[in-house]
């Protein structure tokens, strides 16, 4: 059977006898470069891996904590004091669209701030006698 154009005119139908375009049997899949970008595929590891400055300083000064929890106080304080410096090093190497949200304020204030209370927090720490 014909199928009618929009003229009204007899033509040729599809074998299957529906009208309009034919569709394709499979759905065409996304070559590997038209992948969606990671911040659509998985938001959260994406919110993570652009704070990654701001990770690496929060895991070293915890890790810093829970040596002074378990009475490594010593050791635990200094790893809080080396957070503290690697914290102000990315805020003087790293620009400020990579740095997240260890940029608080201006840029010599946070420089300053967490050098200053690290390094202090260090030689507190070193400054005290051994048991």
């Amino acid at each position: 059977m014909a199928a009618r154009t929009p003229d009204g005119e007899l033509g040729a139908g599809r074998a299957d006898g529906a009208t309009g375009p034919a569709r394709p049997s499979q759905p065409s899949r996304p070559l590997p470069s038209q992948r969606p970008p990671l911040y659509l595929r998985r938001p959260l590891l994406a919110g993570f891996l652009r704070q990654w400055p701001l990770l690496v300083v929060i895991v070293t000064v915890g890790v810093g904590l829970l040596l002074v929890a378990v009475e490594r106080w010593r050791s635990g304080l200094l790893l809080v004091a080396l957070g503290m410096l690697v914290a102000g090093a990315f805020r003087v190497l790293l620009p400020v669209r990579r740095i997240g949200f260890l940029a608080v304020r201006s840029r010599p204030v946070d420089v300053a701030l967490s050098l200053g209370s690290g390094l202090a927090l260090a030689l507190v720490v070193l400054a005290i006698p051994p048991d």
